[in-house]
């Protein structure tokens, strides 16, 4: 282990705590990373004895450019130096109260310390000081959880969820993110305990939900959290998407599974987290369209405008940020059928053009959720879409070309109709707007200021008004 500590920072630490006195521990997640080959600029040190003295003598030693924080009230100090991150903090001995996952903390020794860790992998401990300098302290066999790509508990996982229950979300988090194996023991605690997650704030939920949407293969989050039973309680609405249901021989296409493989599609190509949530809630709004016509079997009429309205309150309920992040997501569920429409159909450069007018900025992702969004079984049929979405999307870059339609905005305004007719805002100013728009989105006239100027007089003309001041 030795070779993985040579730094700068790490033989500067190790002075520091033998000059102290101090028995002084990398932990958790950089030491676990050492053993993936994955990067991590951020180190957790646990010393036994105070973590913010260590952390001022370290930050001294440092010099110029080393910024020490320190925060008494949780016995933790940072130090940031360059690109580097190390956050000290004393051994510790934790316990609970069942209505809080905030714990009663004592000093305690590194055995109480790996004790309270979530899981094995995150439990590994490397000596800092001199004389053990880059042992491994592994009393739960870590490593070999490691080896064997699975999640544990170092304790009884009965207590470790209940007296945190954001574990279990962590648990799931980690096991997508690393694509490892969950326990049995420590999956039927999931079960057992999944109720507890009601203790801990939508804005933590919602932190690890994201980790999971970023992860390579998101799917295998969401159906841990379906299996183990808590995805009813802290995403009702995705869970009600699940199940098939049969009439006249004729069933529908399970919802739930449909969109994680969109998800898992689009997540191949693009590491935009509100994309990918975009993704996720496409098809939303399907549970509560869902209507059986003998003639055209099961169908979900305007589930794409349902699910866009659902948006808010879904984002407000689960603390998401309610800002143009949010709007993004309901405009992509709003427009996501379109380009399927105009694929399936004949490609019009009226249909094209405002498809562009409508996603603007957004067309291009739209486009990839919506080639994301053909999972169909029938392979003749999938490649006929993805052939006529090549055809969309040809348009698309000819008629941006051309009419520049992409957030255009009609070339004869609000304030020049006023102008021109004598008139204050009212309907007729609008309607004159539209028509404008309309003309050019249609192909009729050009997107130029002249063409759009005498359209309107025309159209005035048609509906009564004079010009004023020509």
């Amino acid at each position: 282990m030795k070779e993985h500590f040579t730094g700068k920072t790490f033989q500067l630490i190790s002075e520091t705590a033998d000059e102290l006195g101090l028995e002084c521990y990398v932990v958790g997640g950089y030491v676990r990373d050492i053993f993936l080959n994955r990067p991590s600029k951020d180190i957790d040190v646990v010393v036994v004895g105070s973590g913010i003295e260590i952390a001022q003598a370290f930050g001294k030693k440092l010099g110029k450019g080393a910024h020490v924080s320190v925060f008494r009230n949780f016995g933790t100090a940072q130090v940031k130096y360059r690109d580097t991150e190390v956050e000290f903090v004393g051994a510790r001995k934790e316990s609970y109260s069942h209505d809080s996952r905030k714990p009663i903390v004592e000093n305690g020794t590194l055995e109480d310390d790996q004790n309270r860790r979530d899981f094995t992998i995150n439990a590994m401990a490397v000596c800092l000081n001199k004389s053990r300098f880059g042992e491994l302290v592994d009393p739960f066999d870590g490593l070999n959880d490691l080896k064997e790509r699975t999640i544990r508990t170092p304790l009884d996982p009965d207590i470790t969820f209940s007296d945190d229950p954001l574990r279990m979300m962590r648990c799931i988090r980690f096991a997508t993110q690393l694509n490892f194996y969950i326990d049995d023991e420590t999956f039927d605690a999931l079960s057992r305990n999944k109720e507890r997650i009601n203790i801990i704030s939508k804005e933590r939920i919602a932190d690890e939900l994201n980790k999971i949407l970023l992860s390579p293969v998101p799917s295998k989050g969401f159906v841990e959290l379906d299996r183990c039973g808590l995805l009813p309680l802290i995403f009702p609405e995705l869970a009600a998407m699940q199940g098939i249901e049969t009439r006249n021989g004729r069933a529908h296409k399970d919802n739930f599974y449909h969109t994680l493989e969109v998800v898992d599609n689009i997540s191949k190509h693009t590491d935009n987290l509100w994309l990918r949530w975009a993704a996720l809630l496409h098809d939303i709004g399907k549970p509560r369209t869902k209507r059986w016509e003998p003639k055209a079997g099961w169908t979900f009429h305007n589930h794409n405008f349902i699910g866009e309205k659902m948006i808010p309150d879904i984002f407000r309920k689960m603390k998401l940020p309610m800002n143009e992040k949010m709007k993004y997501v309901e405009k992509l569920v709003g427009l996501h059928m379109r380009p399927i429409v105009i694929a399936d159909e004949v490609v019009t450069d009226s249909a094209i053009r405002r498809l562009l007018f409508e996603a603007g900025d957004d067309i291009d992702d739209l486009m990839l959720l919506c080639e994301a969004d053909i999972t169909s079984k029938n392979e003749a049929r999938k490649q006929r879409f993805l052939d006529n979405f090549q055809v969309v999307r040809r348009k698309l870059r000819d008629l941006e070309d051309k009419d520049l339609i992409r957030n255009f905005q009609p070339p004869v305004n609000g304030e020049e109709i006023m102008r021109v007719f004598g008139l204050e805002p009212c309907h007729d100013v609008g309607r004159l707007k539209n028509y404008i728009k309309d003309a050019i989105l249609d192909g009729d006239i050009p997107n130029e200021h002249e063409a759009a100027y005498q359209f309107m007089l025309e159209k005035a003309k048609e509906m009564g008004l004079t010009p004023k001041n020509l």
